[in-house]
């Protein structure tokens, strides 16, 4: 009987291996538990993490209702969400109109619903933001009788819609930056963001009640980049809050263009991106080797009759080309990121 029960043990009991083996285990073990901990915390990367998002996620929860006014000699369109946090001023850049931020709809037949523009205004409403839209009287925004007009309008608009109560923030992209950095100085914004502009912080009295100020820039502006980084500096010499983002090239993929532009069909953005492949647009990467603008890009979709699009969505695509160069162009790629700026700052 104990003959039987030591081999009973020795059957069933703790198993001696190798020692090869069993470190061989425990490093596997070790690498899958260090690729589990890396997958939960890795931040992803602000300038592509968010190309993933479709141009309508944000839709499942807002719907484009514009107002449109016509005041003071130009259009005013604007949207209050129900229960509104904050109220944001939004000012486009030259050659721009407050068309560009809101979809073509009944409200709004003239809108043109541009993707960064739209993109940025559906997230300002899913955070319950009021959206305030202008068009300069001109191609680009002006300094100074333009500037006191719209600093009425936004408080005939407040004032109107019994808004006075919430923190009012404003974003500006190029001409439009430059015009947000120089209207800080007539309204009390509880902070704001400089999208591709540096400001005009050397024509303007910067005091210490300036409003917090985020620069949204892209460094392959060296040049902007430099101005950036000097008038960071004199702002934080000021006591002023500051911070900035900087927004790099990425890759075009088969869908981008479809993920991003309502009412194109992911087979014509395949179409495109291959078009642009063939023609050394883009390099093997994916990456645009010249910036839109500078792209014979519409010339060779006229050439080529396989492809087709409506042209209505020509500078919709033009917009998107100029982003992923990464040099100058309207982004809500950071939007998280801007909105919790002003969200940090609202009091």
């Amino acid at each position: 009987m104990l003959k039987r029960a030591n081999k009973s043990k020795a059957l069933h009991g703790p198993q001696k291996f190798p020692l090869p083996v069993l470190i061989a285990t425990l490093v596997l073990i070790l690498v899958i538990l260090m690729f589990l901990f890396y997958k939960n915390n890795e931040k992803p990367d602000s300038s592509i993490g968010h190309l993933k998002q479709k141009w309508n996620s944000s839709e499942q929860f807002v719907q484009f209702h514009p107002t449109i006014e016509l005041r003071n000699g130009t259009d005013m369109i604007s949207q209050i969400p129900d229960s509104p946090r904050a109220i944001l001023f939004l000012a486009h850049g030259c050659n721009g109109k407050a068309v560009n931020f809101w979809d073509s709809s009944d409200n709004c037949p003239m809108c043109i619903g541009l993707p960064e523009e739209r993109l940025l205004v559906l997230h300002a409403l899913s955070r319950k933001f009021a959206v305030l839209t202008i068009s300069s009287a001109g191609r680009c925004w002006t300094l100074r009788k333009e500037r006191l007009i719209v600093k009425d309008m936004i408080r005939w608009w407040v004032k109107r819609n019994k808004l006075e109560n919430l923190p009012l923030v404003a974003l500006g992209a190029s001409s439009g930056g430059y015009f947000v950095s120089g209207l800080a100085t007539d309204l009390k914004f509880s902070s704001i963001t400089l999208m591709i502009a540096e400001g005009v912080f050397n024509q303007i009295d910067v005091t210490e009640d300036y409003p917090p100020t985020l620069f949204v820039h892209m460094p392959k502006d060296f040049f902007r980049q430099q101005k950036i980084r000097e008038y960071m500096e004199v702002l934080r010499n000021k006591g002023i809050g500051v911070a900035e983002i900087e927004c790099n090239p990425f890759p075009l993929s088969q869908s981008f263009l479809a993920d991003r532009i309502p009412g194109l069909e992911k087979a014509v953005s395949a179409k495109l991106f291959e078009l642009f492949r063939d023609k050394g647009f883009i390099d093997e990467n994916g990456y645009m080797r010249s910036d839109g603008r500078q792209t014979p890009w519409k010339q060779a979709l006229k050439e080529n009759k396989s492809i087709t699009v409506d042209k209505s969505l020509v500078h919709h695509v033009q917009e998107e080309l100029n982003l992923a160069f990464a040099y100058h162009e309207m982004t809500s790629l950071q939007s998280e990121q801007i909105f919790k700026w002003f969200e940090t700052h609202m009091s």
